[in-house]
């Protein structure tokens, strides 16, 4: 659909443009548009690999161990699919810490490769399981104690205070999270029946 609405969105306001006489105008804001863009893919890189380094490390570490082992009983609740595979289990647990420390972008390669770990537990290959139904509203809702990525966007628009975000993405994500958890419990019972 995107790839249908943008091309459209860009013609128009190509036309618009020549009709309105302001060509030198929409090519300014292109080129400005586009530094922004990179300037702000810099910024994530640098997000990205910093975060990236400090899980490997962790890894490395028994911290993951520790977290992970805090995290177990939560994680078997949410997946009593999985009770017994503590493989999939540390995978979902380091990728819900990432996803805590708000490394979102570092939580992806660690929530595909849980996925991955899932989907060969999964009977049915071409339909989801529960536990991958939970897992995915787990990273949608997006636990976080530090939102890295939102403060490094506010950070490189210029926004005087980059944090103050902080306590309102606590109650939207514990929100959203509990609401999420408590409807796929209740979808996945009526699924039994």
């Amino acid at each position: 659909m995107l790839n249908i609405l943008w091309p459209i969105f860009i013609t128009l306001s190509i036309v618009y443009a020549i009709y309105t006489g302001r060509v030198n105008e929409i090519n300014n804001e292109i080129f400005d548009a586009l530094e922004s863009a990179v300037g702000l893919s810099i910024t994530f890189l640098g997000t990205i690999s910093l975060w990236n380094g400090i899980m490997e490390i962790a890894k490395s570490t028994t911290l993951i161990n520790k977290l992970t082992n805090i995290l177990n009983p939560i994680v078997k609740r949410l997946f009593p699919e999985l009770k017994n595979n503590q493989k999939v289990n540390q995978e979902i647990s380091i990728n819900i810490i990432a996803n805590i420390l708000g490394l979102g972008n570092a939580a992806t390669p660690l929530g595909i490769k849980a996925m991955k770990s899932m989907q060969e537990e999964n009977k049915r290959k071409d339909e989801l399981s529960n536990s991958m139904m939970m897992f995915i509203l787990l990273n949608t809702a997006s636990l976080q104690l530090i939102p890295t990525n939102v403060i490094a966007i506010r950070t490189s628009l210029g926004s005087q205070n980059p944090t103050s975000i902080i306590i309102p993405v606590w109650i939207s994500s514990i929100v959203a999270a509990v609401v999420g958890i408590l409807a796929v419990k209740v979808l996945i019972k009526k699924g039994r029946k």
